[in-house]
């Protein structure tokens, strides 16, 4: 099916595949979805009593290793936080699935938030023709732009056109003759020829040379058109062109932009980072990487974990690694300004740098290290998602004192993420930010 009748289809749900998709940002499988297209999931029209299961299930690839496992291993296990896992169901409930692709979903979402965010591209990769909006004085004549030159040569005899009826009246008054006549021309604007009144009072007999006693009586006896009424009244006979109002149409030259996005997603994988928060923190930023690869020509990602130090993952094992060690976010910057740096310079990508974890950092590591690095990294966004969904531990700071040294900066978003239902507004939080700069 093309995207013209799947978006067809996907119009056609109405109200309720908006609740859908917010609802499934929330708590629908993610894992369902694949880079270049999105499983969202329809509840059935005609079962109104279907209700999704929120039950705590984990996200891709997670649960927790025994001593010994390879980092990025992690092994199956009943539950997490001490809690018991559930029994698998019997019957499956009845859905169906919309595929879209990312940039369906990110008109969708810009849509469902009421974003604006139009993004910029970097390297130029392309120049082509464009509107014919351009002018030049010489060209072909196929292009030549003769309503400019109409318009250029009627505002000519607008300005030079006079009623010669009423100039004729002047060369009546007693005493005048042409030199008078010429002067009162001049002072009136009206743009009349000397040799014009000198063949005009060569016709003109002694008497009627002598109609007028003065200028104040023939103007009150005389009346006069202007060149528009005139123009009205007899049409336009003649349309005075000149060389010079002569334009050529040509195209304007339209440089396409590659528009090019990396996104850096950073996870504390610290032994603090247990089910819960990793979840929330892939059900934030999963939806975040569909976006941008909608919004984007080429999206590239990158995927750091950290716990004291940092090593850069794939995809697969960035939601699910677990370490038992301590936590220093700014290994994870120092990581990602190097890669940055080597691969994606500034100048050719757009860069978003998303972080996520619990805010738990080593003593002095946000004020002294991060914060300054965050300063120094060049990226259309910094963000960093704060995951407590079981209470704020004493030393979980990091994201306090990240939003109060940038404050309204354009350019860093902090958001908080304490339930599933805290999803939407996260990702609203992050990319108005984004759209506002």
């Amino acid at each position: 099916m093309g995207l013209r009748e799947d978006l067809e289809r996907y119009r056609e749900v109405g109200e309720a595949k908006r609740e859908d998709l917010a609802e499934f940002i929330q708590y629908g499988d993610l894992g369902q979805s694949l880079p270049d297209e999105i499983q969202i999931p329809i509840k059935i029209v005609d079962l109104p009593e279907f209700a999704y299961d929120q039950l705590d299930q984990g996200g891709v690839g997670q649960g927790e290793p025994d001593v010994g496992d390879p980092v990025g291993q992690p092994q199956p296990q009943p539950g997490d936080d001490g809690e018991e896992g559930d029994e698998p169901g019997e019957e499956g409930g009845e859905h169906d699935y919309y595929e879209m692709d990312p940039e369906e979903f990110a008109e969708e979402l810009d849509d469902e938030l009421g974003l604006d965010l139009e993004p910029k591209g970097k390297e130029v990769i392309e120049e082509k023709e464009g509107d014919f909006t351009d002018m030049t004085r010489t060209g072909p004549d196929s292009t030549l732009d003769f309503e400019r030159m109409f318009k250029e040569g009627l505002k000519r005899k607008l300005a030079m056109d006079f009623d010669p009826d009423y100039v004729r009246e002047a060369l009546k008054i007693e005493g005048w003759g042409p030199d008078r006549a010429f002067e009162w021309a001049r002072e009136e604007s009206i743009t009349v020829s000397r040799h014009w009144l000198d063949e005009q009072y060569g016709a003109l007999s002694a008497e009627e040379r002598t109609t007028w006693a003065s200028l104040e009586e023939m103007e009150a006896n005389t009346p006069r058109r202007s060149a528009a009424q005139k123009i009205r009244e007899e049409g336009i006979r003649h349309v005075p062109f000149r060389k010079e109002d002569e334009r050529y149409r040509y195209p304007e030259i339209v440089e396409e932009r590659e528009k090019n996005v990396v996104v850096v997603n950073i996870r504390d994988v610290s032994g603090s980072m247990r089910e819960k928060k990793r979840e929330l923190v892939e059900r934030t930023f999963t939806p975040l990487d569909w976006y941008l690869t909608g919004k984007y020509d080429n999206a590239e990602f990158v995927y750091i974990a950290h716990d004291a130090d940092a090593w850069e993952v794939e995809r697969d094992d960035f939601f699910g690694i677990r370490s038992g060690g301590g936590t220093k976010i700014s290994s994870a910057y120092e990581l990602a300004a190097a890669i940055l740096d080597e691969r994606y310079p500034w100048a050719e990508w757009n860069r978003y740098v998303f972080a996520a974890g619990d805010s738990e950092n080593s003593r002095n590591d946000t004020s002294e290290n991060v914060i300054p690095m965050m300063e120094e990294i060049p990226a259309n966004l910094h963000a960093y998602v704060e995951t407590q969904p079981d209470g704020k531990a004493i030393n979980a700071t990091h994201a306090e004192e990240v939003d109060e040294h940038f404050g309204d900066s354009d350019e860093v978003a902090v958001s908080y993420v304490n339930s599933p239902e805290d999803v939407t507004d996260a990702i609203y939080e992050i990319l108005s930010t984004e759209a506002e700069s």
